[in-house]
């Protein structure tokens, strides 16, 4: 299915400018750079116009960037002769579709408006263009922040959640990012596009689950047979798996539906219905959809807003791959 190219109606995002703690505020460039918005969208819709799976990358992109330093820009640098970057950690297999994407979005705007937007606000930008291209989701971005200078690829495993965390380790982990227990099932919804590599989760919850051998037996019978045939212990390493086998491009609240079937690819995500609590959200996100797309849009903001870089601090790349 390919996802909706209607374009974002801009004007709404500069009626109301707001600032908050961080120094963010939304149509922060309606003066040095007014058609940044527009541009940013336009690159998104023509890659998903081009390439349905985008937003997945994009989404995840800025999730990947936001948990590590905050949200500076910091999963966008390359490595160097003499420093591993986090886009080279062992647990950042992100599509590398979302760099080309952004790089391409950077590359308009310095030719629009040169040293003006920051690499991570195109990030911020870009994922919630990706969401309503993918969902029809929309919120007011805030712009403001700065690109950070360090990359390290020590730091992903210690910041980012593992795909067989339970859901207090889930909660430990969004916490420290300033994130609510309600925000870590409410963001978790992002898994209804996308795929995960067969490694992150196949040995655990197909073969030998728990180390003992057998499957997860919190995972439908009939569903671990059909991933059975696609992640094969002899699997390629590039071999993926759908996080949502019935609607894998559509941002929407079919990820709950699914997990109350036990539908859930991830253990992480089959965890939210293990416990009383988040168990309770999955269910009010699967009725009431257009709560959760509210939701979905606070809580992004939210994480696009904690510890960020701002002001004088970092710097605005003229590369989003180099520091200056």
């Amino acid at each position: 299915m390919e996802a909706s190219l209607l374009v974002i109606p801009f004007v709404i995002l500069f009626l109301s400018v707001r600032a908050n703690g961080d120094g963010l505020k939304v149509g922060f460039y309606s003066q040095t750079c007014p058609k940044a918005e527009e541009i940013i969208n336009e690159t998104v819709a023509k890659a998903v116009k081009a390439n349905p799976g985008v937003p997945a990358a994009l989404i995840r992109l800025h999730f990947h960037d936001c948990f590590v330093r905050g949200c500076d820009g910091s999963i966008l640098l390359d490595s160097t002769a003499d420093n591993v970057a986090e886009k080279d950690s062992f647990v950042n297999n992100l599509n590398p579709v979302g760099y080309d994407i952004i790089d391409e979005a950077k590359s308009k705007l310095e030719a629009k408006c040169a040293g003006v937007l920051s690499c991570a606000d195109i990030v911020a930008y870009a994922a919630r263009d990706s969401a309503y291209q993918a969902g029809g989701l929309f919120w007011a971005v805030e712009g403001g922040r700065r690109d950070g200078r360090t990359s390290l690829a020590i730091e992903p495993p210690l910041n980012l959640p593992c795909p067989s965390f339970d859901v207090n380790q889930l909660t430990q982990i969004f916490a420290t990012k300033n994130l609510t227990q309600e925000d870590m099932v409410t963001l978790s919804g992002a898994h209804s596009i996308g795929a995960s590599h067969c490694a992150s989760f196949s040995v655990d919850r197909l073969y030998y689950f728990n180390g003992s051998g057998g499957q997860d037996p919190s995972m439908n019978c009939h569903y671990a047979v059909k991933l059975k045939a696609i992640c094969t212990p002899s699997a390629s390493p590039e071999a993926v798996a759908l996080l949502d086998p019935f609607t894998p491009t559509k941002l929407d609240v079919n990820y709950y539906i699914n997990l109350q079937y036990n539908l859930g690819l991830l253990k992480s995500d089959q965890a939210l219905m293990l416990d009383d609590a988040t168990s309770r959200e999955v269910k009010i996100n699967a009725k009431y959809p257009t709560i959760w797309r509210k939701k979905f849009g606070r809580a992004m903001v939210k994480m696009g807003a904690f510890d960020v870089l701002t002001g004088t601090q970092g710097e605005i790349r003229k590369k989003c791959r180099f520091r200056n």
